[in-house]
């Protein structure tokens, strides 16, 4: 997605796909919305690196939504430190365990389905403060 969105009334996903099984919900539930046709998929790495037509496109986007598999909230951080305030989803937050939820059909739609319905806490997101590092 190199082109920017600015402006263009785009809803754009992003997702911390981390190293955990959380993560990998986090990255397949982004695929799977994308695909739906729900919005369109973006780069968060491209984000955190600075690259201006991602960050412009992030800007001018009407919605931007973060789907982070754990409180460490990567996604959502990253949009935040560029003055964007996303929807916020943490799959952790959603009564999955980090390091013990088996990625199946079953969790991936649930938490799609949450996502799709739009029932997240916004800037009201509770997360854990971190004194370890990474989410693998």
């Amino acid at each position: 997605m190199g082109d920017c969105a600015c402006n263009s009334g785009v809803k754009l996903i992003y997702s911390c796909s981390g190293n955990a099984d959380v993560g990998e919900i986090s990255d397949r539930v982004a695929r799977a919305l994308r695909r739906e046709g729900f919005g369109q998929g973006s780069c968060i790495a491209a984000v955190g690196a600075g690259m201006q037509g991602f960050i412009q496109s992030a800007k001018g986007a009407d919605v931007n939504i973060a789907i982070d598999g754990c409180p460490v909230a990567c996604a959502r951080k990253i949009l935040e430190s560029i003055g964007v305030t996303p929807e916020s989803y943490i799959v952790t937050e959603m009564g999955f365990k980090k390091g013990h939820t088996h990625v199946t059909p079953e969790v991936i739609e649930t938490v799609f389905n949450t996502v799709k319905q739009g029932k997240s806490d916004k800037a009201e997101t509770k997360y854990a403060p971190v004194t370890g590092g990474g989410c693998g």
